[in-house]
């Protein structure tokens, strides 16, 4: 006897073939794990150092012969305020550490640090920059001597840069933006410490991924705003044309020039700079 045999309609084998499918997708759906959302960085505010500000209304000049620690490169200054920040210990635990160290050696025998060195460059509307590295003392900025800083790994650690400069108030380590001098850039010692903080009265998206937020300033945001209205050096419309041909052409004294573009034409300086010690060091970020 032949075998009988079971035919299946094309029509049913194919409505059979896409609600098998149509099951099995579903069902792979259900079961696929669900994309793990990053965790947002942690910033607590795990110490709290301050930056006193003062301005110059004579000309700004420091003995080379001296430590920064016991030098005072404008005696008839005028204080502007004192800028209290709060800073992010757990999120970049290097990159804090380094700017306590570059805010409290100048009460140490240390002759790096932050005291006495000036604003220089503020860019309107968006920032401040500090703590330029450098091979002229008589202008007092932050000495190539750092040898004894740790390497700051956080610079890359792509998590670093995840909190944008999204308001006025935020430190930042410069990266993209660092002027540091090119022969102390070179040295297998160099350490960056140069840093910025955020004017307002708008976010910086331009600063996004290419510095690293570490901060916030909790008190003295005031102070941060006069800043921000010290008049600096534009050039005309016709220098800044003639600047983009001679660079074109390859000419280094275009650079030379562009830097000293945005440059206060009055100077503002740190004259103190340290830690504030507190009980409870994790605080919630706030603004005043």
């Amino acid at each position: 006897m032949a075998s009988s045999s079971i035919i299946i309609p094309p029509f049913l084998s194919a409505s059979i073939s896409r609600r098998n499918l149509l099951l099995s997708t579903t069902t792979i759906a259900t079961v696929s794990p669900s994309p793990q959302i990053p965790s947002p960085p942690d910033v607590t505010i795990t110490d709290r150092v301050f930056l006193d500000f003062s301005l110059c209304p004579t000309y700004f000049r420091s003995d080379p012969s001296a430590t920064l620690s016991s030098t005072t490169p404008c005696p008839d200054s005028t204080p502007l305020g004192r800028v209290v920040l709060g800073l992010y210990g757990r999120h970049v635990p290097l990159t804090v550490s380094t700017f306590k160290l570059m805010c409290t050696s100048s009460s140490s025998s240390s002759s790096t640090s932050y005291k006495n060195t000036p604003i220089h460059k503020i860019f309107p509307g968006q920032f401040f920059l500090a703590g330029r590295q450098g091979l002229r003392r008589d202008t007092a900025e932050v000495g190539p001597l750092l040898k004894s800083l740790p390497r700051n790994t956080d610079v890359v650690n792509s998590k670093s840069f995840l909190i944008p400069h999204a308001r006025p108030g935020l430190v930042s380590l410069c990266l993209s933006e660092n002027d540091d001098d090119d022969e102390t850039r070179l040295d297998p010692e160099y350490r960056n410490v140069e840093f910025l903080i955020t004017t307002g009265p708008g976010p910086c998206p331009q600063l996004d991924g290419g510095n690293i937020v570490f901060g916030t300033v909790l008190e003295g945001l005031d102070v941060v705003t006069s800043i921000a209205a010290v008049p600096t050096f534009k050039p005309s419309e016709k220098i800044r044309q003639f600047n983009d041909f001679a660079e074109f052409l390859g000419d280094e004294r275009a650079q030379n020039a562009r830097s000293l573009w945005n440059r206060p034409l009055k100077t503002v300086f740190i004259s103190d700079c340290g830690e504030l010690k507190v009980t409870k060091p994790s605080l919630s970020p706030s603004l005043p």
